[in-house]
């Protein structure tokens, strides 16, 4: 099915050095712009992580130091990605949890502000997981009707992001409306509804530093906004301040924040963190 697009979509997928979000570094990056008029363009893009790869990276990957020691690093790259990438959503496996915070340290290691609160980001595999719970392989031969290994290599990440961008297609083909009896097994072909759905956490930041909660009032009721929705706030998610309000905290303890930004949390956290003490001040 195609999808029902308002502006582009990148899907995408990250080789890495590994899972450390502060620590790791990305070695190969392959996506596919979609665009809402059906186009596709295709990039493959290996990337220098300025730092050697370890040998079970090489060994599930198949790259080396050597396949990288000449070609960009990702400050390098940085500014292209950035244009390329403006204006789209995202969609990828696993992306929401890992990809998309990746690239976004990444973006703001090279000293590029890339706001990914403004894009809408589909993860494929909790699409999958809330359906039928099951990895990349089982999905692509469960919505594709072949074995992925029939089709692809595996751990190549110009191959994964076909093997993502076919599955997704064809879990819009397997729940639109009239192909599902029951009605929770319906997803419309809507970005808004699928990047909703997408979602497994109330994270503000990507780590979960700072998760988005209801507010109430002193009775403990719910509050709304103007157009009937819950009003929500920030609260913190770790430490001496588990579950009080950012905003309240960086008034009553400003200390707290120059220690988070001097402590070994990642730059997206710090990055939200000051997006939240900038509005606070501004809004005085």
């Amino acid at each position: 099915m195609k999808l029902n697009l308002t502006k582009p979509l990148i899907v995408f997928d990250l080789e890495t050095t590994g899972l450390d979000l502060v620590n790791d570094r990305i070695i190969q990056i392959s996506f596919i712009k979609v665009y809402p008029d059906g186009k596709e363009e295709r990039e493959n893009i290996f990337i220098n992580p300025e730092k050697p790869i370890p040998a079970e990276v090489t060994l599930l990957t198949g790259i080396s130091d050597a396949d990288v020691a000449d070609v960009p690093t990702f400050k390098q790259k940085a500014k292209d990605l950035s244009d390329k990438f403006a204006g789209c959503d995202f969609a990828g496996y696993n992306s929401n949890r890992f990809d998309v915070p990746m690239l976004a340290e990444e973006f703001l290691r090279a000293g590029v502000d890339f706001d990914f609160s403004k894009c809408r980001l589909i993860d494929a595999q909790n699409i999958y997981h809330k359906m039928e719970r099951r990895n990349l392989a089982a999905a692509y031969k469960f919505y594709c009707g072949r074995k992925m290994e029939d089709d692809f290599e595996a751990h190549k990440a110009d191959q994964d992001t076909e093997a993502t961008w076919r599955v997704l297609q064809g879990e819009l083909d397997m729940y639109a409306p009239g192909n599902q009896e029951e009605e929770d097994r319906v997803l419309n072909n809507d970005m808004d509804e699928l990047a909703e759905f997408s979602r497994m956490n109330d994270f503000v930041d990507f780590a979960g530093r700072i998760i988005w909660r209801d507010m109430t009032d002193k009775d403990g009721n719910q509050l709304l906004d103007a157009t009937g929705k819950p009003r929500r706030h920030e609260v913190f998610n770790f430490g001496k301040y588990k579950g009080w309000d950012v905003a309240e905290v960086l008034r009553k303890d400003p200390g707290y924040y120059s220690w988070m930004l001097a402590s070994d949390f990642t730059y997206n956290t710090k990055q939200v963190l000051t997006r939240i003490r900038l509005r606070e001040f501004n809004n005085k």
